[in-house]
Parts: C-alpha cells; structure tokens; sequence
C-alpha cells in the first residue's frame, strides 16, 4: 500500500514530466517556425514576424551544429572506452 506522500510524489514527478514534454514541444515548433516556416510565408506587417522571416542566423543553427554534434558524440563515446579500459 502506498502511502499519501508517495502518491503526491508521484503526482509532482508526473506534472514535472508533462511540463518538460510542453515546453519541448512549444520550444520545437517555435524553432522550427522561425528557421524554415517563417521562410515560406509572405512578408508581414508585424515587425516581430519581419524580424524572424529576415533573420539568417536560426536558419543556419540546426544543420552547421549537426557537425559538432556529431564530433561531441565521439568524443564522448571515446572517453567512455579510455575510462573502462583504464
């Protein structure tokens, strides 16, 4: 039998997980909005959508850090090996 603390607990670590799920979605879409979509969309009178669909700089962030992401993988699978086998 579970206690009333343990259920809260597990209610807290729920609603935390669901929280970090929301804002991973909300954080991808508005990414994913200025870096490709905004692109596509004819120029708008907003200065705040003016500003993202002429920004290049987010357009550029995803595939020229893919590189380096690849690089920080080995390095860190190569680590991992030189502390097993030390």
């Amino acid at each position: 039998m579970r206690s009333f603390s343990q259920f809260l607990a597990s209610k807290d670590k729920l609603f935390c997980g669901w929280c970090f799920l929301i804002f991973g979605f909300v954080f991808f879409v508005g990414l994913f909005y200025a870096a490709i979509i905004s692109k596509l969309l004819p120029p708008s009178d907003n200065a705040l959508l003016s500003a993202i669909q002429n920004d290049r700089y987010y357009c550029f962030l995803v595939p020229l850090t893919l590189p380096i992401l690849v690089v920080a993988v080995y390095f860190h699978w190569l680590s991992m090996k030189f502390f097993k086998h030390a």
